[in-house]
């Protein structure tokens, strides 16, 4: 006695539906692979950007405070000695500085808050796949 319907081909039905479920196991596995070369590729991608970024960074703080203290010395020599001492026109720049330093820190903040460091395709393509093999319906 047989339980297998079969189509024309000679296919059975349970065949055709272990079939279409090693199919949909397939393509989640290649959505899931997908999703962390997307990933591994960000990431390689922002530690390169990080290091020139990081690189350029450190040539430019250098930069910026040699000019930083010839703007001091340049204060206290347009002043005179006698009338502003070192410390003052040092004083100066710092708090320049400081508030310059406070204003591009909160902007940077605000746009650090905007990134969104995931793939939202593949990350949406894997989140449909764990839907469809949860609840194949």
């Amino acid at each position: 006695m047989a339980t297998d319907v079969s189509n024309q081909n000679g296919t059975s039905v349970s065949q055709l539906v272990s079939g279409i479920l090693d199919d949909a196991q397939r393509l989640f596995q290649q959505h899931a692979r997908l999703l962390q070369a997307d990933i591994r590729k960000d990431i390689r991608e922002a530690s390169e950007a990080g290091l020139s970024v990081g690189m350029g960074g450190l040539l430019l703080g250098v930069g910026a405070l040699m000019l930083l203290i010839t703007l001091a010395l340049f204060i206290t020599w347009a002043a005179g000695p006698e009338n502003m001492p070192y410390w003052a026109s040092f004083g100066i720049v710092g708090a320049l500085c400081a508030i310059a330093g406070g204003i591009v820190f909160y902007r940077g903040r605000e746009m650090m808050n905007k990134v969104n460091p995931m793939p939202e395709e593949s990350a949406q393509a894997v989140k449909e796949d764990l839907q469809w093999k949860t609840n194949p319906k």
